[in-house]
């Protein structure tokens, strides 16, 4: 990953478009102080859909996929580093599933008009957990994207809105050799259903503490 810039003044309540409908859930305190935690890294806990019984076969879209993690003070995991992108890329392939979401988010919904944003497919990308926005060179957008797609394209490509005229790949999903492309990022339209890693939020846990001290999350 090269340098990632913040992603400034643009409001980040991504969900309100045709792909991905729905309104953000604030988190449960109580359900923040007992979430589960698979692993740490980077001094944040995560959740791998995959591992847990009780959504070990639940595929869910990205707005789902993040309210479920919201409501338990975390997030969909936002990749920030190469590191961290190893990390979640091995327990991708150790877990011996296809696909998983991140919180990767096309600026695409209102708000987004400004110059700098454009053209989005390039500079309009973000980590919608984070609010971190990922950095473009030479006219892409970086970050670990597959060379290829189903239309044997770079990513990101908007292939689904191209060839239907509908349904922007506005979502980031890791996809494991998918395409016999290796473990890498697409873009994808975000109704899809995709296992999920959730990473705590210090946003909200923040927020959770402030609002049920008594249910104060641990960190």
């Amino acid at each position: 990953m090269h340098v990632l810039v913040l992603l400034a003044t643009v409001g980040l309540c991504a969900g309100q478009n045709s792909n991905s409908t729905g309104q953000l859930s604030l988190p449960n305190p109580k359900d923040c102080a007992n979430r589960i935690r698979h692993a740490e890294f980077g001094g944040h806990n995560y959740f791998f859909s995959w591992e847990y019984d009780l959504t070990k076969d639940l595929k869910v879209d990205w707005i789902t996929g993040r309210n479920i993690c919201r409501r338990h003070c975390m997030d969909l995991v936002s990749i920030e580093s190469r590191e961290e992108n190893e990390f979640v890329k091995q327990r991708m392939i150790n877990g011996l599933i296809r696909f998983f979401w991140t919180s990767g988010r096309k600026c695409n919904f209102e708000g987004c008009e400004r110059e700098d944003l454009q053209p989005s497919i390039v500079n309009g990308w973000f980590w919608a957990g984070s609010g971190v926005r990922l950095g473009s060179r030479n006219g892409k957008v970086t970050g670990d994207w597959s060379k290829t797609g189903g239309a044997g394209d770079p990513q990101p490509d908007n292939r689904e809105f191209k060839v239907e005229g509908k349904n922007d790949e506005a979502c980031i999903a890791m996809l494991n050799n998918f395409y016999a492309d290796g473990a890498v990022w697409h873009d994808i339209a975000c109704y899809h259903k995709k296992w999920f890693i959730c990473e705590d939020s210090d946003t909200l846990m923040d927020f959770a503490k402030k609002t049920s001290p008594q249910h104060s999350p641990r960190i």
